[in-house]
């Protein structure tokens, strides 16, 4: 018998069912806080590793939800452009207010509020990318235009 998913995890796989994903949540062993720990949980390369990172519009408030390749970092000033205002990186009571996660188990999918979503066009040189569930120990597999497609993300490159 499987024990169940936690609330957030399982408000995850709901939102992926809801979008047509049919994804199996796995748990690791380790931490998959950073990108680095959940490549060694999963075996896969940091690249496959989808960082969902929350940003917050400096003159909106509005947030913005970042799906990188974990092999990048983003290029603040190259967003702005791309998004039509500077960001910010908000403090963890913004995040968890904005998605409804914790950092750490930000998932790409399922956020409690409205959120703008821009994909890290790297993330297309694999065939399949693993991305938080809802929590630090729970991720899943899914094929990067399938993410795309489930979260309505634009997609370009951020650095």
């Amino acid at each position: 018998m499987t024990e169940p998913h936690p609330p957030a995890v399982q408000h995850v796989a709901e939102a992926c069912t809801a979008k047509g994903l049919k994804v199996k949540i796995v748990q690791t062993q380790k931490s998959a806080r950073s990108a680095q720990e959940a490549a060694e949980a999963v075996g896969a390369q940091v690249g496959q590793i989808v960082k969902s990172l929350v940003f917050c519009g400096k003159e909106s408030g509005r947030p913005h939800l970042l799906l990188v390749s974990g092999a990048n970092r983003v290029d603040e000033a190259l967003m702005a452009e791309h998004l039509g205002e500077t960001l910010v990186r908000p403090d963890a009571a913004y995040v968890r207010d904005v998605t409804g996660f914790a950092i750490g188990g930000v998932a790409p999918l399922g956020a409690t509020g409205d959120l703008a979503v821009y994909m890290d066009e790297d993330l297309f040189q694999y065939a399949t990318v693993w991305a938080a569930a809802g929590s630090p120990n729970h991720v899943f597999e899914v094929v990067p235009l399938q993410l795309r497609s489930a979260t309505g993300a634009k997609l370009g490159p951020v650095r």
